[in-house]
């Protein structure tokens, strides 16, 4: 018994030196961000502490020159890219993985296969034909054409991991739905849909924080101007020579608000929705 709480201390131990050296980094950056240009450029972030209270050391001209840059638009555009970009490949993943979990058809689980092995294809391979598709039907630079990248690029870890969880669901409930006279469509919306929340939780999560925080795909379908995200804002913040990369502080902490809001507002279904289906019994 001694030795499990000794065990268990010293997890606990190692989890908060774990959690403080990664928080540290963070903690840098945000520091930096209320600092004067000149001070960031001339001592390290650290220094602040020596007079925490000295207000002269702190100023939001970081956030202003930041919001002034366009961020603010690329902000409101970001989430304009991200909410379709997240639900669109839940909606059409949600479908599939019940068909493939609940319907008989042949070919069913070849094509399983299939979907998932698309998972070890990197994206970039794809860019060209897209571009070229796109480019026949005038979608380069608008969302659609990010939406429908994103949703493609998506789907089959969304398959995947939903498809694994209603496998996991309890096979009773869609019997007695079946034998009160329940269509697929109904057993999909008013039974799988409910009960299978923390899965489509989960890969919520992966995809918002993956398609707010992406650069490249947008850089490539969307482009700068008008219409561009925040992740191509922060590319051009540092400035062509790297100059102004103390903006980027104030930059970075502006696009973190709405990932950690996604995340704290679902983490309690995230590990619920990665865990389903891996045990049974």
């Amino acid at each position: 018994m001694r030795n499990l709480t000794l065990g268990g201390v010293a997890v606990r131990v190692g989890v908060v030196l774990l959690c403080v050296l990664w928080f540290i980094p963070t903690l840098g950056l945000l520091v930096s961000s209320f600092r004067d240009e000149a001070d960031v450029k001339s001592s390290g972030w650290w220094t602040v502490f020596t007079d925490p209270f000295d207000v002269s050391r702190w100023t939001f001209d970081s956030y202003s020159q930041v919001l002034e840059s366009g961020m603010a638009n690329a902000f409101v555009n970001s989430l304009v890219v991200s909410v379709p970009a997240t639900v669109l490949p839940i909606m059409i993943a949600a479908f599939a993985a019940y068909a493939f979990t609940f319907m008989r058809f042949p070919g069913r689980n070849v094509l399983f296969m299939l979907i998932v092995g698309l998972l070890v294809i990197p994206l970039q391979v794809a860019f060209v034909p897209l571009l070229s598709l796109f480019s026949d039907y005038d979608l380069n630079g608008t969302f659609l054409a990010v939406w429908l990248a994103h949703t493609a690029f998506g789907m089959p870890l969304a398959v995947y991991i939903l498809r694994n969880y209603m496998a996991g669901l309890p096979q009773e409930i869609i019997e007695s739905a079946e034998i009160d006279g329940a269509s697929h469509f109904q057993t999909f919306w008013r039974l799988i849909v409910p009960m299978s929340v923390p899965a489509l939780a989960a890969f919520a999560i992966f995809q918002f924080l993956w398609v707010w925080n992406d650069l490249l795909v947008a850089l490539i379908f969307l482009g700068a101007g008008d219409n561009e995200v925040v992740t191509i804002t922060l590319r051009d913040l540092i400035g062509d020579r790297g100059q102004e990369w103390h903006l980027l502080t104030a930059g970075a902490f502006i696009t973190m608000t709405v990932p950690l809001l996604v995340f704290f507002s679902l983490q309690r279904y995230f590990v619920r929705g990665l865990t389903a289906g891996s045990v049974k019994g």
